[in-house]
């Protein structure tokens, strides 16, 4: 089957680590000091990701309270729904979180996809993350990484045209697929998939190494850069963006 033109939306799940007010009392003591750290939120996703929007004239969706709370990127369901900051919540509580924090983001997302496939526009979903340098005692050996189903070959050939994009442009990055975490597993792009066929939807989570947040300076804001720019030459090679394909 044809499809139109693609279109392009951006997510950041793991946005920021703030804590509503009501909710602070469940972040006293160890928790609280987990915040700034991974586990609280994908330090830089967000300023990637709204560069990338900006650049592509896309849409932006994105939710800064932190993943401690709820996580975003997780499936009702899963265990790591929820941190050990609110595990221990009764069932009501729990439900009322998900209304105030994560369903109005999951909401926002699926209007938009089911918006661009009522138009016949094939989706190019990318999920803006970022993930710790080293985790348990193991040093992640990647700057970057893609992950994707290999069994839908838009997403193989999205994430193949971007990762020789990348190659070109800064030979020295370390490029990896389906690292540090396995594309198929839980999280929004996952969900698309279940919901859309490989011809409507391509989705990429995108992962970067967070030792560039860290650095900060010419380092991080590089690799920005290369990322954005990368990113409309692998989209030039599968037919271009927006509405006119172009």
């Amino acid at each position: 089957m044809r499809t139109g033109p693609a279109r392009l939306v951006i997510t950041c799940e793991h946005a920021g680590k703030v804590v509503p007010e009501r909710y602070r009392p469940l972040f006293a003591g160890r928790v609280r000091h987990l915040l700034p750290t991974h586990r609280g939120w994908d330090p830089g996703a967000l300023a990637l990701a709204r560069e990338m929007a900006e650049h592509f004239d896309a849409p932006l969706y994105f939710d800064e309270t932190t993943r401690l709370l709820v996580d975003l990127n997780r499936s009702i369901g899963n265990p790591e729904l929820h941190s050990e900051a609110t595990r221990h919540l009764s069932l009501r509580e729990r439900r009322e979180l998900l209304d105030a924090h994560y369903h109005p983001h999951r909401r926002r997302v699926d209007a938009a996809m089911a918006a661009a496939v009522a138009t016949g526009d094939r989706l190019v979903h990318i999920a803006s993350h970022s993930f710790t340098p080293e985790l348990n005692g193991h040093v992640r050996t990647a700057d970057i990484g893609m992950l994707y189903d290999p069994g839908r070959p838009g997403e193989v050939a999205l994430a193949t045209a971007w990762i020789d994009a990348l190659r070109r442009a800064d030979p020295s990055l370390r490029l990896r697929r389906n690292y540090p975490y396995i594309g198929k597993s839980d999280g929004v792009t996952q969900v698309m998939r279940r919901r859309y066929p490989p011809e409507r939807y391509v989705g990429i989570e995108l992962e970067v190494n967070q030792r560039y947040v860290e650095a900060g300076g010419p380092a991080w804001r590089k690799i920005r850069r290369t990322l954005v720019e990368t990113l409309g030459s692998a989209l030039q090679l599968r037919g271009g963006t927006g509405p006119d394909g172009g």
